[in-house]
């Protein structure tokens, strides 16, 4: 167990907690997003340890980093290619946490790109104070009463999300949950899909296999907004070098597929029901 838990870490576990609620940062909070991207960034490597292939495909490195007397470890990683059947690229996952900052979701933790071991990579803070859905699972962790709606809630946004960077690669052990019920999600290395079936249907539908219950029941009226206003520019704008021109129109065109979806959604049941 670790001894101590910086400030850091116990400011960031607090955005995500209110950015959840409010879905959206202030400025004071947005300014401390900043100093842990720096901190990554620049932080003197002080330890490290590759995670073995059960653990992670991509075999990332669990660093520790230092500075000015603040440590904290990050998750390393630079995959390329394919990847047992998968494409993987350590770009999408700076794309992903860049997007998820536009539209105010605030689930991803910071994500920068950080030179290691002489090459260019990704490096995403580590959250501390976590379990994942496997460990609720096994273990059979009942969400409290009090914190349903916010979870179920927070469920909604990840699916649409997920949907909007096809990303195929969400399972138990990536989706962490923090002590007080909020979601935190990490590992987006094999997102923004290209091949026609990832722009033609959403992943996260009334036809996904594991269950037809596993949609976007509501979402909140902000988000909603923030999908709307993507276009090529913007997105080119948000995302850089980390997205080439086909992945960029691709996943314009999922958003434009779950807007169509919510339209349908509204028009079945009323806007009040789907949006709030």
């Amino acid at each position: 167990m670790r001894k101590v838990i910086t400030l850091f870490v116990i400011l960031f576990i607090f955005l995500v907690f209110r950015s959840l609620a409010i879905a959206q940062f202030t400025p004071e909070e947005l300014a401390e997003r900043d100093k842990w991207e720096e901190f990554m960034q620049t932080a003197k490597v002080i330890g490290q340890e590759q995670m073995i292939s059960r653990q992670a495909v991509t075999r990332p490195w669990k660093i520790e980093l230092e500075k000015d007397g603040i440590t904290n470890s990050a998750l390393w990683k630079d995959c390329k290619g394919k990847m047992k059947g998968f494409m993987e690229s350590w770009k999408w996952e700076i794309a992903a946490y860049r997007l998820d900052k536009y539209l105010g979701l605030n689930m991803i933790p910071p994500t920068v790109e950080r030179q290691f071991k002489g090459k260019r990579g990704s490096c995403m803070l580590w959250i501390y104070n976590c379990f994942n859905l496997d460990y609720k699972v096994e273990n059979k962790i009942a969400v409290p009463p009090k914190k349903i709606i916010r979870w179920n809630r927070a469920f909604y946004l990840q699916r649409a999300l997920d949907n909007l960077i096809g990303n195929v690669d969400r399972h138990q052990r990536n989706t962490l949950v923090t002590q007080d019920w909020c979601m935190i999600l990490i590992d987006h290395s094999r997102s923004f899909r290209t091949s026609k079936k990832y722009v033609k249907n959403l992943i996260y539908d009334e036809n996904f296999r594991q269950s037809p219950d596993f949609i976007m029941m509501e979402l909140p009226r902000a988000f909603v907004e923030k999908l709307k206003s993507l276009n090529f520019e913007l997105m080119k704008e948000i995302v850089g070098e980390y997205l080439n021109d086909k992945e960029i129109k691709c996943t314009i065109l999922r958003r434009d597929l779950i807007l169509v979806w919510l339209d349908k959604r509204i028009k079945e049941i009323g806007e009040d029901k789907v949006l709030y």
